[in-house]
This record gives structure tokens, C-alpha cells and sequence, in this order.
């Protein structure tokens, strides 16, 4: 019996539980009093809408579920950010699908809406994915207007990418299942195709309230911008439908018609489950982010038939790199160790920690990759580079630049896990969100900060101590212990994965059960995006 397996295993399991107790409350919305009303006026829910769309039996994978969490308290809370995203099978064929959520806030846009359709937006162009909207949303929310409305990556640019999609010939339809007002109406009349429910949809660049402010006339809603005005007198809207069924049954048909994507070529053989039990995950990964543990034991248990064909592996041990497969797709698999090593040349080297050895064998692997055309899998649980005179005098910051370039510089898609630790330049090197990977998701051990809790709560404290001694304030043992306590509070409450998945620096937060499901749907989205782009580091230091 293994004490310590177990523990881990209570606990890793106990933090599951707690992510699909978060998700089933983000998924009731606005409410069930807000969801009453919608089901008053004959409406499916936005999360109802997607899985009668979506192909029977297929899985769906959610992009930001956590959005905009724990945010605009003051607002009365935005959760999801009032919108459902994600990629599903529709008629066979993998599309990107944004869902208004009209029980928060009537579907308004907030600025972290903005940031989460924005994103669904890249993935969708990214990979050449069919996107179809169904719209329910009363417009921006107008107490924000300041942080969604001017900017680059506001409310704005999803218009500009409608137009960008539409020239790339990368499809887009829109149902017009509720409001659909001001600038949000430009959205589904610049797809390609938009359709209409009658008596519950209605699109328009002004309300009735607002024309008679504006203009004096009196009318309508439904006169002014319902299904009969737009598909019978302005010819807006191409298509009219009785209900949400008919408007989704309408959308899977045109959807069954598609002409084939060109593929990119990632070679994919039948998919086969990890010999090593997959549960046992659980177990491996310890509760406490610092100890160290066999990376390999992780691996074994996510790539088909636990197999992995090792690269250098003698040489710079605190990365492993190698190839296999995941659900029959070749991937190339970037991750970092996490037990104690020692080089051949007599260094003990920290588990997490990049040295240089381990970055130079990084960067000739993810060169390879792209020469092989085979997409990347980063495994993050790092600390950072190393410091200190030793490995300055190496040369650790070309080293550690000659990877982060090769990273930014990959041509073929990567996918990153967020298994632990997420810490500084590592997150760089290991490609964090700015590093343009097609998906990134974490596990509900993750910590992503720009360097670990005790750390930058003791630098915090220096900073702070040194400000209240120029205020001429005397520092008691006791205050400087409440002081610390208060910031590695604040400090820690903004290092958690739901931290990371409100704001979008991941995809979202999964069981670690579903990693190979989400790198698996990853490539075959990735593989309708031919590469057209040639693999090119630029000047790379030596």
C-alpha cells in the first residue's frame, strides 16, 4: 500500500469534485428565474440551443466556461461571461459555436464577453473552423461601454474578423434566436448566412425606445426589426423559422452540405488507450507543488500504448522530449521534469527548473517538429530558468532566448497542459498563452504567477516593510508576520487555475482525465489548417 499514492490521489480527487461543482453553478447562467422568463417566450436556453445543434453523441469542448468568474461582483456577477463557446460536431463536421446567454445580464456584452468571443474568434480562423452564432444579446452593456467599445480588441474587432473570415472563405452562419441590437446587429447580417426565429427574434441598429428619442416616430419591435420585416420587406435575413428547433434543424442541414476542408496532413494511425491505467493520474501528482515526481509516470499514461520515443534523453534531463501518439496522432511532447537530476558532468539540477542544457536539447526538438510537421504538446509544471553565477556564466540567457524563439516561431499547432507550477519565464519557454498555442488548459493543480507564493510574498513584504519605515512606522515581529500572512493570501488567491481561466490566460480548467480528449479535438481542428507559413527562427543565438 502505497500512504503517500493515496493521499495524493484523495486529494487530487477532492479537487475534481470541486471543478464540476463550480462548472454545474456556472451552467444554471443567470439563474432559474431568469431562465423561467426565456422559457416563457418559447426559447431554448443558450446550453439547451448547442446540444440539440451539436451531433448526438459527440463530445463538446468548451472554450472559457470559467470567464469573467468571480468578477463584476458589483454588477451582480457575469458567469461564462453571458456567452457559451466552444467546438462541436455539427452534420459530421467540427465547427466553432458562440451561444448568447440571454439569463445574464439579456445576453449584454461585458468587456471579458468581448475578450472570450475574440478568442473563440482566433481558434475559429486558426484552424479554418466553420462558425455558426446563435444570438440572443441585448448589446453592449452600457455602464462599461468605455472598456468594450473603442479599443483594438473590443467589441469592434469581432466585425472586422467577420469580414477577415468571410475573405478567407472560412464559413460563418448566424441565427437570430432573441435581440440583436446596435452594433451587435452587424454580426450575423456579415456572416454569410443569418436566419431568424419568428415573434422571438428581432435584429435593429436602434430600438423602438430610442427611435422615438432620436427621431419621434413610434413603432414596434416586431415592426421594426422582426422576422417578417427583414426576410419579406428589407430582405436582411435570408431565412424565417417557427422556433429555435426549426431555426438548429435548419443549420445542421446547410452544415451537412459543406464542401470537405483541405487538411494539413498530421499523420493520425487508429487511436489506442495508454497500457498504464489512466486513473492512476490522480495519485501521481503530489499535493504539495514542490515535490518532485517522475514526469515519465505522466506521459505513460496519456500517450496509446504508454509508448514514447525518448529524444536525448541523457542529455539536459530536466526537459523531456520525445514523440508519440495521443487518441492516433503523432504529437511531439515538451515537458519538464520534476525529480532531482544529475548531469553527466557531476550538476545535481532541481526538478521544474530549466537549464541550459535542457533548453538547447528543447529547441532542437521543437525544430525538429517542424520539420517533421508533427504538432507540439507542452506538459507545464516549471519553475523557471536557473539563476546564479554558475549559470549565468553558461550562458542561461541565450539559452533560455534560443528556446523561447523557437517557441514563438513554430509553424506547426502546439498545445499546452498546465499541469503544476506555471512560474515566470518558464510559462514563456513552455509556451504560455502569449506564446499563440491552438488550445491551452489546466488542470486544477495548476499555479500560474510570475514566481512561486513564498517567494514574491517575501520580496512583496521587503518592498512594503521598507515603505512603512519611511513613514516612520515601527515594524513589530507580529505586524510582520500579519503582513506576510496578508500577502501571500492575496498573493496565492491570484495564482489559482480559476484565477488564470476568469481572465482567459487558459482555455479552461479540466479533469485531467479529459487531456487527451482536448489535445485530441486540438489536432483534428489544427488539421483542417493547412501550413502555409515556412518554419524560420530568424537570428537564434548559438
Amino acid at each position: 500500500m502505497n500512504i503517500e499514492f493515496n493521499k495524493n490521489e484523495d486529494v487530487n480527487k477532492q479537487l475534481v469534485y470541486e471543478l464540476k461543482t463550480r462548472l454545474k453553478k456556472i451552467y444554471l447562467g443567470g439563474g432559474e428565474k431568469n431562465a423561467a422568463k426565456q422559457k416563457e417566450k418559447g426559447k431554448l436556453l443558450a446550453r439547451e440551443r448547442i446540444a440539440y445543434l451539436i451531433d448526438k453523441d459527440t463530445d463538446f469542448l468548451e472554450i472559457g466556461a470559467f470567464t469573467a468568474d468571480g468578477m463584476y461582483a458589483a454588477q451582480g456577477g457575469c458567469p461564462s461571461a453571458g456567452v457559451v463557446c466552444g467546438i462541436g460536431y455539427v452534420s459530421g463536421r467540427q465547427c466553432m459555436i458562440v451561444a448568447n446567454d440571454a439569463t445574464v445580464k439579456a445576453g449584454a456584452w461585458f468587456p471579458m464577453t468581448a475578450k472570450k468571443n475574440l478568442r473563440a474568434q482566433e481558434i475559429a480562423m486558426e484552424n479554418r473552423l466553420p462558425v455558426i452564432y446563435l444570438v440572443d444579446s441585448a448589446g453592449v452593456y452600457l455602464p462599461m461601454q468605455d472598456e468594450i467599445f473603442p479599443d483594438k480588441e473590443h467589441f469592434g474587432r469581432m466585425f472586422r474578423n467577420n469580414a477577415i473570415m468571410s475573405s478567407e472563405g472560412i464559413v460563418q452562419i448566424s441565427a437570430i434566436m432573441g435581440a440583436c441590437v446596435a452594433g451587435g446587429a452587424y454580426l450575423p447580417i456579415m456572416s454569410d448566412e443569418a436566419m431568424i426565429v419568428d415573434k422571438t427574434g428581432s435584429v435593429f441598429l436602434a430600438g423602438s425606445y430610442l427611435v422615438k428619442s432620436a427621431i419621434g416616430e413610434e413603432v414596434d419591435n416586431e415592426t421594426l426589426g422582426g422576422a417578417t420585416t427583414h426576410c419579406e420587406i428589407s430582405g436582411v435575413t435570408d431565412y424565417k423559422h417557427p422556433n429555435d428547433q426549426a431555426c438548429l434543424d435548419s443549420i445542421r442541414n446547410i452544415m451537412s452540405m459543406l464542401g470537405s476542408p483541405q487538411h494539413a496532413g498530421f499523420d493520425r494511425i487508429k487511436p489506442a488507450k495508454p497500457k498504464e491505467n489512466e486513473e492512476e493520474l490522480y495519485g501521481i501528482l503530489p499535493e504539495n507543488r514542490d515535490k518532485p515526481y517522475e514526469i515519465m509516470d505522466i506521459i505513460n499514461r496519456l500517450v496509446d500504448q504508454s509508448e514514447f520515443e525518448e529524444y536525448k534523453k541523457g542529455y539536459g534531463q530536466s526537459i523531456v522530449c520525445g514523440l508519440g501518439r495521443i487518441d492516433g496522432w503523432a504529437v511531439g511532447i515538451v515537458a519538464n521534469q520534476r525529480k532531482v537530476v544529475k548531469s553527466k558532468k557531476g550538476e545535481m539540477q532541481f526538478g521544474g527548473v530549466i537549464y541550459s542544457d535542457s533548453a538547447d536539447k528543447a529547441t532542437r526538438f521543437i525544430m525538429n517538429c517542424n520539420q517533421k510537421k508533427i504538432p507540439l504538446v507542452f506538459l507545464q509544471d516549471v519553475t523557471g530558468f536557473m539563476v546564479g553565477s554558475r549559470s549565468e556564466h553558461g550562458g542561461i540567457i541565450k539559452d533560455g532566448a534560443k528556446m523561447v524563439n523557437a517557441v514563438a516561431n513554430s509553424v506547426v499547432p502546439k498545445f499546452t497542459i498546465v499541469l503544476g507550477n506555471s512560474y515566470g519565464a518558464g510559462n514563456y519557454a513552455m509556451c504560455g498563452k502569449a506564446y499563440d498555442p491552438r488550445l491551452i488548459y489546466a488542470w486544477p493543480t495548476a499555479k500560474i504567477a510570475v514566481m512561486g507564493g513564498s517567494q514574491a510574498a517575501k520580496t512583496l513584504l521587503q518592498i512594503q516593510e521598507a515603505s512603512l519605515k519611511a513613514k516612520g512606522e515601527v515594524i513589530t515581529p507580529e505586524k510582520e508576520a500579519e503582513l506576510l500572512k496578508e500577502i501571500t493570501d492575496r498573493y496565492d488567491s491570484q495564482t489559482t487555475p480559476y484565477y488564470a481561466a476568469s481572465r482567459l490566460w487558459v482555455d479552461g480548467i479540466i479533469d485531467p482525465l479529459e487531456t487527451r480528449k482536448v489535445i485530441s479535438m486540438g489536432i483534428e481542428a489544427a488539421n483542417q489548417s493547412p501550413i502555409t507559413k515556412k518554419f524560420n527562427v530568424g537570428v537564434i543565438q548559438t
